[in-house]
C-alpha cells in the first residue's frame, strides 16, 4: 500500500533518505518523494531542473504503515504517516495509477510536457499530460509550469508540473524540425 509522510518542506530528498536508511527493508519497499521536470531562466540560457511535485510530502510504499510510522517518532524530526482518526489511510487507487502514469520506480521525476496555447484552451501535444488536459486548473508560461489540483489522502492539494505553452507557429516549427532530423 502507498502512505503520504508529511515532512518538513524544504527537506523532502534528505528525509527521504533518512527513512530508507532508518526503516528496515522488510518494512519499506520504497520511499520517494515525487517530483517534476521544467526549465528555468539561468544568465540567459534554460536549464532543465527537478522540484518536488507535492512539497513537504513523501510517498512510502509498505504493509505496515504503524511501522514506519514508529521509526518515525524516533528520528526526532518532523515526519508522521497521515492518518484519518487513528487509522493510516493509504493513497487511494486513483492517486496511486495518476503518480504511477507519470513516474515509475527508480525513476519518480514527471517529465515535462509540450502544447500550445489555442485561444482560451491548451492543447498538450507531448508529455505526461497529454490526454489529461482536465487536471489542469491554470498556467504560469513564465515558469513553464501547469498548476493541478489533485486529491491526497482526502485533501485537495496543488500540485506543479512542467508544462511548455508555444505559439501555434513555435509549435508548428518545432515539429517541422523534427520531421527533418
Amino acid at each position: 500500500m502507498w502512505y503520504v509522510i508529511q515532512v518538513q518542506g524544504g527537506r523532502e530528498e534528505a528525509m527521504a533518505e533518512r527513512v530508507a536508511r532508518v526503516v528496515p527493508s522488510d518494512v519499506l519497499d520504497e520511499v520517494f518523494y515525487p517530483q517534476y521536470m521544467t526549465e528555468i531562466k539561468l544568465r540567459g540560457a534554460w536549464q532543465q531542473v527537478q522540484k518536488p511535485l507535492f512539497p513537504g510530502y513523501l510517498i512510502c510504499i509498505t504493509s505496515d504503515a504503524r511501522a514506519v510510522q514508529e521509526t518515525l517518532l524516533k528520528l526526532g524530526d518532523f515526519a508522521r504517516v497521515l492518518k484519518q482518526g487513528d487509522e493510516y489511510v493509504p493513497l487511494g487507487r486513483e492517486e496511486v495509477e495518476l503518480i504511477s502514469t507519470f513516474t515509475r520506480k527508480g525513476e519518480r521525476c514527471v517529465p515535462m510536457s509540450e502544447g500550445f496555447k489555442d485561444g482560451d484552451r491548451v492543447v498538450v501535444c507531448e508529455g505526461p499530460l497529454l490526454g489529461r488536459e482536465g487536471l489542469i486548473k491554470d498556467i504560469n508560461r513564465h515558469k513553464n509550469t501547469a498548476y493541478l489540483e489533485v486529491d491526497l489522502c482526502g485533501r485537495r492539494v496543488s500540485a506543479r508540473v512542467g508544462l511548455a505553452v508555444l505559439s501555434k507557429e513555435q509549435w508548428a516549427v518545432k515539429n517541422r524540425k523534427r520531421a527533418i532530423a
